[in-house]
C-alpha cells in the first residue's frame, strides 16, 4: 500500500505555522529565541501533545516530539524534522515545511498501523532544531551541533546576538531552555525546499542531496580611528569601512579566480559608530568561504588571511580575526539516497541527485548516524526571501516521498539495507 499524507492537513498546518512572525509582504521574520519563535513552537507542539506525543526540550532548546505509543519497545529510532526559526526577512517554507511534513508523514504511518492493529517496527521522533539559520546567533546549526557533540553546551548557551543578549537568556525568556536529555536516534531524514532552480528547470520533483560542501565562517574586524568626515584630511584618515571594502572585494576575487569551485560572501557588515558624518573606527565583517574540496577551502582561507592583512595595510588600520567556524565537507548516506529515489519512482516522480552548498542540520547529524536532506522545487530557486514559494503539489509530493521512506524503514525494523532489498 502506498502511504500518503493528508493534503488538507498539510495546507492547514503550513498556514497555521506561517502566522507566527508573518510580515506584510508574505514573508516571515521568526528569528531564533524571539517571542514569535516561542509562540510558533507553543502552537505546533501543543498540537502534537494533544495527539499523544511526548514533547522533550534539551539544554540548548532543541524540541523533540516522541511517539511512544504503539511502537515495539527498544526498536530503532527514526528522527525526522528540520527547524522553525527563520532569517530576519525570509520565507514561509524554509525549515518549517520540513517539520510539518515530518509530523504528517509519521501521522500517516501511525494511522495505517492503528487501522491494521499492529505495532510500529520503529520508534519515531519529530525534531525542531534550535537556531539552524544562524541569523541572530552564530554559528548556525547551533542546536544540532550541540546534539552531535560538535559544540559544547556552555559555548552554545553563551553566544550573544548583536544586542548582547545570550542564547541562554533568550531561551529562558520564551520558555525553551530545557532540561530533558536529548533522545537517541539511529536514522535522520530532513525534507527541505531546494533554494535553487535545478529541479524546476529540469521539470523534476524530488532531489536527494548526495553530499554537502564545506564552509568557513569568519568574523573579522578592521580597527581604525574615528574622525570627522568633513575637516579630516584624506591622507590622515584611518577608515575602517574603507579597509573592509577592500577586504570584501578581495574575498570576491578569490572566488573569481576559480571556476565555480569556491563561493565567497560578506553577508553582514557592522560599522561603528555608524554615523554619516564620522569616519568609522570599527568595521566587523561576517565572511564566508564554501567549497566541496577541503584542499581548495584551506588554500582559500590562507588567501583570505592575506587579503585581510593587505586591506588593513592599504587603509592604514589594524585588523583582527575574531573567530573562525569550520564545517567539513562530506556525504549523506547512499542507502537513503537510493531509498528516496525508489520511493519517488513508485509515486511516478522524477528525481535528480543534488549537492547542498548551504548548511542544514542534517550535516552534523549525518556524521553521527545515517542521514539525508531531500529537496523539493523552489519557484525560481528563491530562498531566504519573502517571495520564497513552493507549489502545493510539490509540498505534497515531498511529504509523500518522506512518508513512503519511513514506512519502508519501519517495515524493515530500521535496517536500511533490508529496506532497500524489500523495496526492490
Amino acid at each position: 500500500m502506498t502511504l500518503k499524507v493528508d493534503p488538507d492537513q498539510l495546507t492547514s498546518f503550513m498556514d497555521g505555522i506561517s502566522k507566527f512572525g508573518a510580515t506584510p509582504d508574505g514573508g516571515l521574520n521568526r528569528e531564533a529565541g524571539t517571542p514569535d519563535h516561542g509562540n510558533a513552537r507553543d502552537w505546533f507542539f501543543g498540537e502534537l501533545r494533544t495527539r499523544g506525543y511526548e514533547v522533550q526540550i534539551d539544554g540548548i532548546g532543541n524540541v523533540f516530539a516522541v511517539l511512544k505509543a504503539n511502537s515495539v519497545e527498544d526498536s530503532p529510532v527514526v528522527m525526522v524534522g528540520s527547524h522553525l526559526d527563520s532569517q530576519p526577512f525570509g520565507g514561509r517554507f524554509d525549515g518549517a515545511y520540513g517539520v510539518i511534513a515530518a509530523f504528517l508523514a509519521v501521522e500517516a504511518l501511525r494511522a495505517e498501523a492503528d487501522a491494521e492493529g499492529v505495532p510500529l517496527g520503529c520508534r519515531f521522533v519529530i525534531v525542531d532544531w534550535m537556531n539552524e539559520e544562524g541569523a541572530r546567533f552564530q554559528p548556525s546549526l547551533l542546536g544540532s551541533s550541540v546534539y552531535c557533540n560538535e559544540l559544547g553546551l556552555n559555548y552554545a548557551l553563551t553566544r550573544c546576538d548583536g544586542a548582547g543578549l545570550s542564547v541562554s537568556d533568550e531561551l529562558e525568556r520564551i520558555g525553551y531552555r530545557g532540561t530533558d536529555p536529548a533522545p537517541h536516534a539511529d536514522i535522520y531524514i530532513e525534507l527541505h525546499v531546494e533554494g535553487n532552480d535545478e529541479l524546476e528547470k529540469a521539470d523534476l520533483q524530488i532531489g536527494p542531496f548526495t553530499r554537502y560542501w564545506g564552509a568557513l565562517k569568519i568574523r573579522a574586524a578592521m580597527q581604525g580611528e574615528t574622525s570627522h568626515t568633513g575637516p579630516t584630511l584624506m591622507h590622515d584618515r584611518r577608515d575602517a569601512t574603507l579597509a573592509a571594502a577592500h577586504a570584501i572585494i578581495g574575498a570576491r576575487e578569490i572566488s573569481d579566480r576559480r571556476d565555480g569551485a569556491l563561493y565567497s560572501s560578506c553577508g553582514r557588515l557592522v560599522v561603528q559608530p555608524n554615523s554619516p558624518n564620522m569616519v568609522a573606527d570599527l568595521a566587523t565583517m561576517f565572511l564566508e568561504l564554501r567549497s566541496p574540496d577541503p584542499d581548495e577551502l584551506s588554500a582559500a582561507e590562507a588567501e583570505l588571511m592575506q587579503v585581510l592583512k593587505d586591506s588593513a595595510d592599504k587603509a592604514g588600520v589594524n585588523h583582527e580575526v575574531i573567530s573562525i567556524d569550520r564545517r567539513e565537507a562530506g556525504s549523506f548516506d547512499p542507502r537513503l539516497v537510493a531509498l528516496c529515489e525508489r520511493q519517488a519512482k513508485t509515486l511516478g516522480l522524477g528525481t535528480m541527485q543534488l549537492e547542498t552548498i548551504g548548511g542544514h542540520d542534517a550535516v552534523p547529524v549525518s556524521r553521527r548516524m545515517p542521514g539525508i536532506v531531500i529537496a523539493i522545487p523552489s519557484v525560481d530557486g528563491v530562498i531566504h526571501h519573502p517571495t520564497e514559494y513552493s507549489k502545493p503539489e510539490d509540498l505534497l509530493n515531498g511529504a509523500n516521498v518522506l512518508a513512503g521512506m519511513i514506512q519502508a524503514i519501519e517495515q524493515a525494523g530500521g535496517d536500511l539495507d533490508q529496506a532497500l532489498r524489500d523495496h526492490t
